[in-house]
């Protein structure tokens, strides 16, 4: 890691091109120069070639999400919601056999120099658990041996610190303390879901071990009339206007 490094660390994209352009124009605003994904590239939105291949492009450490998978392999889609296996369907679609393999290969855990990065959980990431509360926190962090984790798949901004013991909300900034650890969910840039329709990523500076979540307005109606458009689930553009 160099002296001044600022990371934007992303997750849970889904597709959603004119999101991920206005967090990489806000990011580079903040003076970022190296990026990291929690993964879901794809999935849910109109655009996942665009996205896969922008991620590409920023040569960063990403993990493999639920939806990255399942996209990648033609395996039953057990266990999800109707609407998400269809976009699932019509995304397997979009995508060449070089993307797919390409999602193939992201791991399911990374580090990148100081801190780690999962899409669900560290005990059992290919499980694809979700993190909402401290005690489902609690698992996690027995696997953790860095400070700080980066995690989504809830697309609620979230983060647990774990002392002699666990606690975890809602957040804006933290200033990371020497001596205990921390599990931070980065929310969701193509489709939050925590009441807020802005996308939402995180930006961490290691020199000041400071974590900031940011809100990004974009143009959420052109995202929307290309999921009408593609023949996606309408409930898929029409979540994203309230943030749910």
């Amino acid at each position: 890691m160099s002296a001044g490094t600022k990371y934007a660390i992303l997750g849970d994209i889904h597709a959603n091109l004119e999101a991920l352009q206005a967090v990489l124009a806000d990011a580079e605003a903040q003076g970022v120069n190296q990026y990291a994904c929690t993964g879901d590239i794809v999935g849910y939105n109109a655009n996942p070639v665009e996205c896969l291949e922008i991620v590409r492009g920023l040569k960063c450490a990403i993990v493999r999400g639920n939806h990255d998978h399942y996209c990648s392999y033609d395996e039953e889609l057990n266990g999800f919601h109707p609407l998400a296996a269809d976009a699932v369907d019509w995304t397997r679609k979009q995508l060449t056999e070089e993307h797919r393999q390409f999602l193939r290969n992201l791991p399911l855990v990374a580090k990148q120099d100081t801190f780690w990065l999962v899409h669900g959980t560290l005990d059992m990431p290919d499980r694809w658990g979700y993190v909402f509360e401290a005690l489902e926190a609690e698992a996690n962090f027995t696997y953790q041996f860095t400070p700080l984790c980066f995690f989504g798949h809830t697309h609620v901004p979230l983060a647990f610190e774990k002392t002699d013991f666990v606690k975890g909300g809602l957040y804006t900034k933290i200033k990371v303390q020497f001596g205990r650890k921390y599990f931070v969910n980065v929310g969701s840039v193509g489709q939050p879901r925590d009441g807020d329709k802005r996308s939402a990523y995180v930006i961490y500076d290691p020199a000041e071990r400071m974590i900031e979540l940011r809100r990004v307005e974009y143009d959420i109606a052109t995202t929307q009339e290309k999921i009408t458009k593609a023949g996606l689930p309408p409930r898929m553009a029409a979540r994203l206007a309230v943030g749910r």
